[in-house]
């Protein structure tokens, strides 16, 4: 048996055929010859969700998460898939990258382990931000070795994927050449160890969905991929933005997706019209997972609150 994008078991037979698809569907844009990204996704709703690890934050021990509650019960990060098995009956994981205690290569086999022990499969890495615009050239090619190094720990736990920030850089607008010869490189990079890098509509500026839509199309490898979040655009703007940017993503994304039903957008909260938001997914044709994200600003329970989303996101996927 072989494993494929660190989700489905196949036959040696099923592989070859999946192969052949894939090199039958080789050609990429204009005269390019690039192998195009061929994960299997499940059909099953449950089956699509996933959770990540930045809702649960306060509990996570690590040097690098600067959100740990010292109040609270800790937890290493390796610890995460099997209690999400458990609590949530969900086996698929996106973890941060800044809630891991190492990079080491003992360390990541081990989270591996822990990943298989629970019979869950990582489904996506998320990183950092860089100053992929920067007009510093030095501090774009700190972007790309930052970008490599994580992609090498993606493939060490078993992740098709990578999500990508951006990071703003005050007083200078993004732009979109600059990125995307430096998120070229990373895709480059990813494409070569068979790890997609997701970009997402977060900072209302640096990570603006039509900004990101740009610099894909741009790059125009498809290895450089959406990461839609139905909720992050309401946090700067109304829902009807929202839903054009929701919207603009899905037509660029491949395999992830953050479900929200709140976020939190100016001195309150706002609704997430999830039915809505589910609708544009279908219609995009959008196969890959769907990641529970829970917003916890304002103390909220991420144990109850991920369960509600999980209920949420089910009744949409049936």
């Amino acid at each position: 048996m072989l494993q494929i994008g660190g989700y489905l078991d196949l036959s040696r037979r099923d592989f070859l055929n999946g192969v052949s698809l894939f090199c039958a569907a080789s050609t990429f844009g204009k005269g390019q010859s690039r192998h195009l990204p061929e994960l299997r996704f499940p059909s099953g709703p449950r089956q699509r969700l996933a959770v990540t690890s930045w809702p649960f934050r306060a509990y996570i021990d690590s040097g690098q998460n600067r959100y740990r509650d010292v109040k609270l019960p800790g937890w290493d990060i390796r610890a995460f898939p099997g209690m999400i098995a458990e609590k949530f009956n969900v086996h698929n994981i996106n973890p941060l990258g800044d809630h891991f205690s190492s990079v080491d290569a003992g360390y990541l086999d081990d989270f591996r382990k822990a990943v298989d022990a629970a019979k869950s499969h990582v489904v996506d890495l998320g990183i950092g931000g860089q100053s992929v615009y920067s007009r510093d050239a030095s501090q774009r090619k700190e972007a790309v070795e930052y970008g490599r190094k994580w992609i090498d720990v993606a493939v060490a736990i078993g992740s098709p994927s990578i999500r990508q920030h951006i990071k703003g850089i005050r007083d200078v607008t993004p732009d979109v050449s600059l990125a995307s010869g430096t998120l070229a490189e990373i895709a480059q990079y990813g494409s070569r160890r068979n790890v997609i890098v997701n970009l997402e509509n977060d900072n209302a500026i640096a990570e603006d969905p039509f900004f990101i839509v740009a610099v894909i199309q741009k790059v125009n490898n498809p290895y450089l991929r959406a990461l839609p979040d139905m909720g992050n655009s309401l946090g700067a703007h109304d829902a009807e933005f929202n839903a054009k940017a929701v919207k603009a993503m899905f037509e660029h994304a491949y395999g992830m997706a953050h479900v929200k039903d709140s976020v939190q957008c100016g001195t309150g909260t706002c609704a997430v019209d999830l039915k809505r938001m589910f609708a544009i997914a279908k219609a995009s044709s959008y196969r890959g997972y769907f990641s529970m994200e829970f917003d916890t600003k304002g103390g909220k329970d991420p144990f109850e609150g991920t369960r509600h989303l999980i209920e949420e996101t089910l009744e949409y996927l049936s």
